[in-house]
């Protein structure tokens, strides 16, 4: 590593901000508003929990000794109601009978909207109308009547009633995760962990379930809530069995005999609120406090393949990638179909740099993703082949795209910070990528991990193993997702425009790092840019495209000294040098007015 290169990394993580971030847990005690609430919340389940050894009467037991005796009566804490029951008693035991609801309802609404939030906001496509038709008739039930309508076929049993209303609370989780799911599925990060060769089972539990935890656990508490309450309202209706304590016919036993005794319908009701009210305050406190920590998930980066396994390399002389023919369209709002790809032609042989240039828009990017099998689910392949060491990638099943990404073919992004996991430290995330195809232990991965960030040139490891993305310069987390690449010797790096957020200093040592890797790893790379002073320093041969076709080929000396096609002169042309000066006249702006931006 050249000492400039040492100094500048050196400074990129002394700059590091490692103040340590309080665990979720730490948070939440130093919430007085969890802590009350907590304290609430624990106090009411634990009297529920001890009815049995509190209180000196059940439930149901009658006596006519103890019709609308006042608050305090030997053995009465709390009176008795017009049927001569302990009010204490029917408290304690209704506490059960909420605490139960509100489990079923909410569990049952969680479980149903987040399972089907996350495959429709996912996989889109037909998957998504599929949850949307399903969940929006789900929605088009008025709730509380078929609840009531279904009373005969549950028998009046609380238990079976909640199950139903769990059900009709799903649509509003399936909603929430389903939109956070849509928006964390286009990050990045998301991107890098499918060309790692993650499962999309293993993304969805990993990247995409810390995105929507915090407002499915908010969303939680106040289903908790609901169901408690269509509970006690079901109760207060007198539908359901009589013999179950429960705060809503507690109430309604109290607003009968209100003028009697006003405190009968004042307990119930202050039990209920106080509840429901602490459930809401404590989820809003646990939402907050796990935003705010440090997540203990593990994230990823490019998994390894060990050498001498299916990944070696290709026979010298031979195509390693042979893409024929390839035409790519996508529907338009008006239903017809735009052609961004048409009939693109190439080879990547084995140990060489290709240069794919061409003006944005071009098609370089979709040309790259076609290869690594990552195009939108809207993208229409209309023909053409794509074949690495002669095995057609078209048409594969994303578990077998799994096993070429990542291994086989690596890929390098541009805009480095965008691609790494906030959440997450950079060591968790190369060491989820190493697990999660090598099936190396939690220790070796970390080891591995280690390796790999001192081989791409960073002076400090383990400080930049323990940090987080926004704790690093661009430059540091280029090669950061340059040792995740790697890890696995992959036969094939797309690089797609890796110096375009790094200064010219940076650059260079980035091309010069790819470089030393490529000689020692006898991989090929695909470089997608559209600067021609990359591609003369670091690549072998050029294919130039232009409105999604491949223009012209060749050797980069021998294009760049005798181009072609007219746009290839044409882009050659646009480069700035010492013997050409601007004859454009200088554009004048008025005083005060706006310039060109």
């Amino acid at each position: 590593m050249s000492e400039a290169q040492a100094t500048e990394t050196e400074t990129e993580t002394e700059a590091a901000d490692t103040t340590p971030r309080r665990s979720a847990f730490g948070r939440l005690i130093r919430d007085p508003q969890a802590v009350i609430t907590a304290t609430i919340l624990v106090v009411i389940v634990l009297l529920g929990l001890l009815a049995p050894l509190i209180a000196q009467h059940d439930p149901n037991e009658s006596a006519l000794s103890a019709v609308n005796v006042d608050p305090g009566t030997p053995g009465y804490l709390l009176g008795g109601d017009q049927s001569g029951r302990d009010i204490f008693a029917r408290l304690l035991y209704s506490i059960n009978t909420s605490v139960l609801s509100g489990l079923i309802g909410m569990s049952v609404a969680v479980a149903v909207g987040l399972t089907f939030g996350l495959i429709g906001g996912y996989f889109g496509g037909r998957t998504r109308f599929a949850t949307e038709w399903l969940f929006n008739l789900i929605m088009t039930f008025p709730g509380l009547l078929l609840l009531i309508v279904l009373l005969p076929v549950t028998g009046g049993d609380f238990r079976a009633t909640m199950l139903i209303f769990g059900v009709l609370l799903a649509p509003g989780v399936y909603r929430i995760v389903r939109n956070l799911t849509v928006g964390a599925r286009n990050e990045l990060y998301v991107d890098a962990a499918r060309v790692s060769g993650l499962s999309s089972p293993r993304i969805l539990r990993r990247q995409v379930m810390p995105t929507v935890r915090g407002p499915v656990i908010i969303s939680a508490a106040f289903l908790t809530g609901s169901a408690i309450g269509v509970q006690a309202g079901l109760a207060f209706l007198g539908l359901g069995s009589t013999e179950v304590p429960s705060f809503g016919a507690m109430i309604s036993d109290g607003f009968r005999n209100y003028y009697v005794d006003p405190l009968q319908f004042v307990w119930p009701a202050a039990f209920l609120g106080v509840l429901t009210s602490a459930l809401v305050l404590f989820g809003n406190s646990l939402r907050d406090a796990l935003e705010g920590a440090r997540p203990k998930a593990q994230k990823i980066a490019t998994p390894r393949v060990e050498a001498g396994s299916p990944a070696s390399r290709g026979e010298a002389g031979e195509a390693l990638v042979q893409i024929e023919g390839l035409s790519l369209s996508y529907p338009t709002p008006s239903g017809g179909v735009k052609d961004v790809l048409k009939g693109v032609s190439l080879e990547i042989r084995p140990g060489e740099t290709l240069g794919l240039v061409g003006e944005s828009g071009s098609g370089k990017s979709q040309t790259a993703f076609s290869v690594l099998g990552l195009l939108p689910p809207d993208a229409v392949v209309t023909s053409g082949s794509i074949r690495l060491e002669g095995r057609e990638l078209l048409g594969l099943r994303e578990r077998e795209l799994i096993q070429v990404r990542g291994r086989a073919i690596a890929y390098v992004p541009q805009e480095p910070m965008s691609n790494l996991d906030p959440s997450f430290t950079i060591g968790a995330q190369l060491v989820e990528g190493i697990r999660a195809t090598s099936g190396l232990p939690r220790a070796a991965a970390g080891k591995r991990a280690m390796e790999l960030l001192d081989h791409v040139g960073i002076p400090d490891p383990k400080r930049v193993f323990s940090s987080y993305p926004h704790q690093i310069s661009g430059g540091m987390a280029q090669r950061v997702l340059i040792a995740g690449a790697v890890a696995s010797r992959p036969r094939l790096l797309i690089a797609d425009e890796p110096t375009t957020a790094l200064d010219v200093t940076i650059q260079a040592e980035i091309l010069d790092l790819l470089r030393d890797l490529q000689a020692e790893m006898g991989m090929a790379i695909l470089m997608v840019t559209h600067n021609f002073g990359v591609v003369a320093d670091i690549c072998d041969r050029i294919a130039v495209m232009q409105q999604g076709r491949i223009v012209e080929t060749g050797e980069v000396e021998a294009v760049f000294r005798e181009p072609q096609h007219p746009y290839t002169r044409m882009l050659l042309d646009s480069i700035l040098d010492e013997s050409h000066v601007r004859t454009d006249s200088p554009v004048l702006v008025a005083p005060g007015a706006e310039g060109p931006r």
